[in-house]
């Protein structure tokens, strides 16, 4: 449709209606709004340039903090999938450390039951060649003979003796009488020992006397009472490096098991303050990724009020 104020500015220049002077009214009320109308452009423009440079400032931060997001979310669940393997090796690790403790401790107390046992033999057999030595001193070697202690009488055996009485035969019990008790059969100490026995001495061979004899008995009597001793000593020197290596395994294994644990611990905190880390940052997130939307729209909505004035603009003035 057409301005009746143009139509009426049209008519009055052709002379048809209205006079000169209103057409000068006219127009220069039509410059006041042309005015009017521009400087509600400028201020329009202004207001658009202005909202969507600052909408689209907000866009490219908001998709920044976005990537950003992204990039801290996959870094903490790389994190934690981390932790989590260390911490299953750990666990493993402790469950192994403590298994081995057991099967060392338990195979160490065999070993000093062994031990004991070995060394509890070898006095036993030396008590029994110490008594044998004894017993062959009484018949060759008088003056090494050492006499079994007396025996000492109760109050009712004295009684008894004083009153001309006999004591009944005391009986040791043990090997064959000698009071000492059982012991496990002597092994070979030495590998000479252990091969086959030397031929027996000739039978008619030079005459020895009963001194003779009884004396090269007593020194294989001594020879093995020699074996046993450094049996035992090189027994002891075992069962003590044992131990001490056993002590020391313990030690290690409580200083290293103690470290894992220390390990665990702040491990599992890690996780823990990351688990919390991630989820506050998936909900930062989703917030960001709302007003993201929201500035979207925002730019969409100036993008049609504001397109057409802008692309117009120069034409208007």
């Amino acid at each position: 449709t057409k301005s009746p104020q143009l139509d009426l500015l049209a008519l009055a220049l052709t002379g048809k209606t209205a006079g000169f002077e209103k057409v000068l009214a006219m127009i220069d009320e039509m410059v006041e709004n042309l005015k009017t109308e521009q400087a509600s452009d400028e201020q329009k423009k202004e207001y658009c340039n202005t909202q969507l440079d600052e909408s689209d400032d907000k866009r490219k931060s908001l998709e920044l903090a976005l990537k950003d997001s992204e990039t801290a979310i996959d870094e903490m669940t790389g994190t934690l999938a981390t932790l989590a393997d260390e911490l299953k090796a750990l666990a493993a690790g402790i469950k192994s450390l403590d298994k081995a403790v057991a099967e060392a401790t338990t195979q160490r107390q065999a070993e000093n039951a062994e031990f004991k046992d070995l060394m509890a033999s070898d006095a036993t057999a030396k008590e029994v060649l110490h008594w044998a030595k004894n017993r062959l001193n009484k018949f060759y070697n008088a003056k090494l003979y050492r006499a079994p202690p007396k025996r000492e009488l109760s109050g009712e055996e004295r009684i008894t003796v004083n009153m001309g009485g006999t004591l009944a035969p005391t009986t040791l019990g043990g090997i064959a009488g000698t009071g000492i008790g059982a012991f496990v059969q002597i092994r070979a100490h030495s590998q000479a020992s252990k091969d086959a026995p030397p031929p027996p001495p000739e039978t008619f061979g030079p005459y020895q006397r009963k001194s003779e004899e009884g004396n090269g008995v007593i020194a294989m009597i001594d020879l093995l009472v020699k074996e046993l001793d450094k049996e035992m000593q090189e027994a002891e020197v075992s069962e003590k490096d044992a131990q001490e290596d056993y002590e020391k395994m313990l030690a290690d294994a409580a200083e290293k098991r103690a470290a894992d644990s220390k390990s665990m611990t702040e491990k599992a905190d890690m996780k823990a303050t990351t688990e919390e880390a991630l989820q506050a940052e998936k909900e930062r997130k989703a917030g960001t990724g709302k007003e993201h939307m929201a500035t979207l729209e925002v730019i969409s909505s100036l993008h049609g009020e504001c397109d057409w004035l802008l692309q117009y603009f120069d034409a208007r003035k």
